[in-house]
């Protein structure tokens, strides 16, 4: 027998409007608050563009994450929205009287619509206090007098709606103010980027990643655009190549000065937390400079295939910034046989903080382990280590995991199979690392629990993936 659910009236007033061809500021009016939430998902999912507009115009709340609900963006309903931001504008309303602040294009602040559309176990009625619950998730800088227009940028990747966004932001920077948090520039001109960032003020820009090819001529014309990021907290660097196309060789004549004045530019961000950076493009003079030039600690330092010297491991170890450090990645990165004493002294200055540890594929051997370990035991916050494509011993292996096993935070932990594992030429002998691997579990099983512990090989020179024990073996492409 069937349960017939009536609709609800929240649903039939809804439903009412809806069919209506247009909602114009008069019906609005006397719209009750609650309603404003279910009644734009509703137009906005069902592409009424004309009733987004009047909501746009008459949002009542200070703060509408129109972003959250655009997971593949429709320009039709982008520009819908924006247009009622336009009539906005146009109504001779003081700012202190509009109580739209801020347009957020950014997919964050779900929850603002759950809550408005009765998840969560929160009912959206008057009677349940529902502006309370949305009041509740409406950010901070929301409730400020000029209005703001709040979005990430990916330059590079040409999205219709972003070009759309940027010339109405434009033509209209006398009466709103566009907020770009995150930027991602993929091999785009500096010029075109000087263009855009003329559009917005860059110190509004949080987070910036850039990929390039050109790496000289844009690092240096770049630096000037960089230095106004001054609330940057994250900064990756990536795909960036310093070979020349011609004949693959190295040309460092202008590196030097470009790459001096790019890092000069770290001297003025003061609030940089996280940095990632790949490639072998800065000298060893230039790494000092980095070093010397941050003005905040920072929780998080990425670098891959990089050219570290003795001197930049030394210039680490003495780096007050580096001190706070919750996350160290090295990947591709070869040290100096002769200085892993001053990477010990980095990892005891970070022993308090250190949370997860990379040093994968540094082609790390025996006696550079042994330097470490001591620093390593001291490492009591450690929640994941990487040690994958180094050359250990079984021997030294084992003092590894006996120093890892008194870490009592660590949840994912993945080491190299033992050098025993190949012969002469470097191929794998299968069942001796299935045996060796299996021995090196038990030794760590007998001292603690683990989540997730894994042995790989090293990268298969022909299928390009690893063979991995975890308890039991799983082999790359080429021995299935």
């Amino acid at each position: 027998m069937s349960t017939y659910n009536p609709p609800t009236l929240e649903k039939l007033a809804l439903d009412a409007l809806l069919r209506k061809d247009a909602i114009n500021s008069s019906n609005l009016d006397h719209l009750p608050t609650v309603l404003f939430p279910p009644l734009f998902l509703e137009a906005f999912n069902g592409r009424h563009t004309e009733i987004l507009k009047a909501m746009v115009a008459a949002w009542a709340f200070p703060y509408l994450p129109v972003g959250a609900l655009m997971k593949t963006p429709d320009v039709e309903v982008f520009q819908a929205v924006l247009d009622g931001i336009d009539i906005l504008l146009t109504q001779n309303v003081s700012p202190r009287i509009r109580k739209l602040q801020v347009l957020d294009l950014r997919d964050v602040h779900q929850e603002f619509w759950d809550v408005c559309a009765g998840r969560k176990d929160e009912v959206c009625s008057a009677k349940t206090g529902n502006e309370k619950h949305v009041a509740k998730h409406i950010p901070r800088y929301a409730l400020r007098q000029r209005l703001k227009v709040v979005t990430d940028l990916s330059l590079g990747f040409r999205l219709q709606h972003q070009i759309y966004l940027l010339k109405w932001a434009q033509q209209r920077k006398q009466s709103l103010r566009l907020c770009c948090l995150k930027m991602k520039i993929c091999h785009f001109s500096v010029e075109s980027i000087r263009e855009i960032l003329n559009i917005f003020q860059p110190n509004y820009i949080e987070e910036l990643e850039i990929y390039t090819k050109q790496v000289l001529s844009f690092l240096g014309c770049f630096a000037p655009c960089f230095g106004q990021m001054r609330n940057l907290r994250k900064f990756h660097l990536r795909e960036i190549r310093s070979r020349n196309s011609v004949g693959g060789v190295f040309r460092f004549a202008d590196v030097k000065n470009c790459a001096a004045k790019f890092l000069s530019q770290f001297s003025k961000l003061n609030y940089l937390q996280h940095f990632c950076m790949n490639g072998d493009f800065f000298s060893s003079d230039n790494m000092k400079e980095l070093f010397r030039c941050l003005k905040s600690p920072l929780e998080s330092l990425s670098m891959t295939v990089c050219q570290l010297s003795k001197s930049d491991l030394k210039q680490m170890s003495e780096c007050q910034r580096l001190h706070q450090l919750k996350h160290l990645h090295f990947d591709g990165v070869v040290f100096p046989k002769s200085c892993p004493k001053s990477l010990r002294i980095l990892l005891e200055n970070v022993s308090d903080t250190l949370q997860t540890l990379q040093l994968e594929n540094c082609r790390m051997n025996d006696s550079q382990l042994n330097v470490l370990l001591p620093a390593l035991g001291q490492c009591s916050q450690l929640t994941s280590v990487n040690f994958y494509e180094n050359d250990f011993s079984t021997a030294v292996m084992e003092d590894l995991l006996q120093c890892m096993a008194n870490q009592s935070k660590l949840i994912v932990e993945h080491y190299p199979a033992p050098l025993e594992c190949y012969d002469h030429e470097g191929y794998l002998i299968l069942h001796r690392f299935s045996q060796l691997c299996r021995n090196l579990m038990d030794t760590l099983m007998a001292r603690r629990q683990h989540k997730t512990i894994t042995f790989a090989t090293k990268t298969c020179r022909y299928c390009r993936s690893r063979c991995i024990y975890d308890k039991e073996t799983r082999l790359c492409r080429c021995w299935q």
